[in-house]
């Protein structure tokens, strides 16, 4: 476990037998950067790769770099 596991499973421990809606989540998530805009970028990739999750082709959360060119010799 992650030092920085302790927050998900303080929410875990806490929360994780509510339900909450996509909406719900995403109006604490704004919330939150309005608090802390130092973690807008960490944020909006957490829900970009949240929304992506189905979509097999986009789950990662950075895209594939393309193959430099082999040097002909």
């Amino acid at each position: 476990m992650y030092f920085t596991d302790q927050g998900i499973d303080e929410l875990d421990e806490r929360r994780g037998d509510e339900q909450v809606t996509i909406s719900w989540l995403a109006e604490r998530l704004r919330d939150f950067v309005d608090l802390n805009p130092d973690f807008e970028t960490a944020v909006d990739r957490l829900a970009s790769w949240l929304a992506r999750l189905d979509n097999d082709s986009d789950s990662n959360s950075e895209p594939e770099p393309e193959p430099e060119p082999e040097d002909e010799d």
